[in-house]
């Protein structure tokens, strides 16, 4: 059975992710907001704590204009698991142990890193319920005290932020890394139900966009992994129903068949060798049990050239499965090959890496033309074939 625990993840993403986005000096500080009224209407944390959330206030003429960020960091699928992740000390499963976060890459109020951004009001809507966003139960186990609330706890941030100004937004942008990309995803309709037509409204999914591929051993081992995420988390009914009226509702966590059944323009940010993905859905240890991929996927310079086959493969796979997308649609697509997982929040890659380009192209750039209808962004890297370091 797949495990993506959260202990895992903290060693895998979080390292590489998340403590880029902790507070440090010389970046814009922003305190944590905590919705204490979220209590009442049933819409907390897996421990029971309220939700919370970061808010910057937007300036110049970017004050209606909002972007809400959902902060990434895996899941949950099982009981055991979920208890373990509301004691971690990065908050994921209660805002009582939340750090705070930096503004950086897509968040940033510098002009000259973010210069379609910089002077929004920008959001991060913090992640403390493992299931995207998208949990339900009703029922409380007094054993353990877990609470799957996650489709409540996303409506309260968002009607708190209505609430605060975002209701007169002329511009609104819902984006997300890894695992609050997807939830970028899932949500992205109901996130535009909140405004007039008259809004511009788009959503943005950096590294959410997790392919339904077969892994080394050549089967879907991943899929029993949604499965039991969907189920524990009653996730059901807040996936979308054209698809969960179509296909097991497991199937409906992966991108390729939501897409199709989402009316809001979506933005897709990924690399096509997602290190996340190459870790735990490509070649996760019961995929590999003997760890022969292991080296490899640590370090791309001890990559046999039958490795370095297996990795084209991959990326092929991911390309087919991003073709739901459309090349005459109003969704747009930034697909590198950067060995890496979300890039927006890290400045580098979203402003001023020649390396995470396409066509000269900055991440930033590309997002900005896609959402001023500047042009139809739809770049895949066919230069590099193989992963890089960016």
């Amino acid at each position: 059975m797949i495990k993506v625990r959260s202990r895992e993840w903290v060693k895998c993403t979080v390292i590489v992710c998340i403590m880029l986005f902790l507070k440090t000096e010389g970046l814009e500080e922003v305190g944590i907001t905590i919705i204490e009224s979220g209590v009442a209407k049933g819409a907390v944390c897996l421990d029971g704590s309220p939700p919370a959330y970061q808010l910057a206030k937007g300036f110049g003429d970017g004050v209606n204009s909002w972007l809400v960020h959902i902060q990434g960091g895996g899941w949950c699928d099982t009981v055991d698991d979920c208890v373990y992740r509301k004691t971690m000390d990065n908050g994921l499963g209660s805002s009582k142990l939340m750090p705070v976060l930096n503004f950086t890459g897509i968040l940033s109020n510098e002009q000259e890193q973010n210069p379609n951004f910089y002077n929004w009001n920008r959001v991060i809507m913090r992640y403390c319920d493992g299931s995207s966003f998208t949990g339900d139960v009703e029922e409380v186990d007094s054993a353990t005290n877990l609470y799957f609330r996650g489709a409540r706890v996303f409506n309260v941030i968002i009607e708190e932020l209505m609430s605060k100004g975002m209701s007169d937004a002329q511009n609104a942008l819902l984006s997300g890394c890894s695992a609050g990309g997807l939830a970028s995803i899932l949500h992205c309709d109901k996130f535009r139900g909140f405004f007039p037509s008259s809004t511009r409204v788009k959503c943005i999914a950096d590294a959410g966009y997790f392919a339904h591929v077969k892994d080394l051993s050549g089967e879907y081992r991943f899929e029993k992994y949604y499965n039991r995420v969907v189920t524990l988390h009653g996730s059901t009914k807040y996936l979308p129903s054209g698809c969960t009226s179509s296909m097991a509702p497991g199937l409906c966590f992966y991108p390729q068949f939501v897409v199709p059944y989402i009316k809001t323009p979506i933005f897709i940010l990924n690399s096509a060798y997602d290190t996340w993905q190459v870790y735990y859905i490509l070649s996760s240890n019961e995929a590999d049990p003997q760890g022969n991929f292991t080296k490899c996927k640590m370090d791309l310079n001890e990559c046999s050239t039958s490795q370095l086959q297996r990795f084209k493969d991959f990326r092929s796979d991911f390309l087919d499965s991003v073709s739901t997308i459309g090349n005459g649609s109003s969704n747009g697509m930034f697909i590198n090959t950067c060995y890496t997982h979300c890039q927006s929040e890290f400045q580098p890659a979203w402003s001023g890496n020649d390396a995470s380009k396409l066509d000269y192209k900055t991440i930033s750039e590309g997002v900005g033309d896609w959402f001023y209808e500047k042009s139809d962004f739809r770049k895949i890297d066919n230069e590099h074939t193989l992963p890089h370091y960016c």
